[in-house]
Parts: structure tokens; sequence; C-alpha cells
């Protein structure tokens, strides 16, 4: 079956950088876009970043651009969000996810917490 696992979470001081990493199994994982979402306590969850199959388009939420970037890794079925120059608004639990045969799946998500 379809699963995401997230990986790379945790705290940071105000300024500092984190790496998610999401690694995918149970399809065929260079057929598809995917994208990160994040969501905060008391707020909808939101699009931060998503890529196309190939890598070779990516757009961004305007909170996060030029500070987060997507890539992924087609061999390793992994997907990635480099995080840099990271805020206190930036606190969320971010998910993985992708949309696989008309179906929306998420990772179990992974805690970030920026704060001095």
């Amino acid at each position: 079956q379809v699963q995401f696992v997230e990986s790379g979470g945790g705290l940071v001081q105000p300024g500092g950088s984190l790496r998610l990493s999401c690694a995918a199994s149970g399809f065929t994982f260079s057929r598809y876009g995917m994208g990160w979402y994040r969501q905060a306590p008391g707020m909808e969850r939101e699009l931060v970043a998503a890529i196309t199959n190939t890598g070779g388009s990516t757009n961004y939420a305007d909170s996060v651009k030029d500070r987060f970037t997507i890539s992924r890794d087609n061999a390793k079925n992994t997907v990635y969000l480099q995080m840099n120059s990271l805020k206190p608004e930036d606190t969320a639990v971010y998910y993985c996810t992708g949309v696989v045969a008309f179906q929306r799946y998420w990772g179990q998500g992974t805690q970030v917490t920026v704060s001095s």
C-alpha cells in the first residue's frame, strides 16, 4: 500500500536549518508529483512546497520562498524539504503528501519547532 514516512523534524533556534525527508513506498514514485504541507496549532493545513515527478518544476508558498527548497531523489523514492532561515512562525507539523491513482495520501507528520 501507499506509504509516506517523514523524518528530520525537531527543535531549532530562529535562523537555523533543518532538512526533512519523506520516504515513499507502495507505488511508482517517479511517476507522481509530491508536496509538503504544514499545520500549526489552531490553523488549517497549508501547502508549503510542491515538485513535479521529474523534479523539473517546483512551487512554494510565498511565506517560504527563498528560504525553503524542495527536491527529490527518484532512485531513493525520497522527497526532501531543506528549510533555512527558520522563523518561529514556521513551527508546525510538516506532512508529506502525494496523489496516487486519484487518491491523496499523507504521512504521519513530523514536528518542527522553531524557538530560542
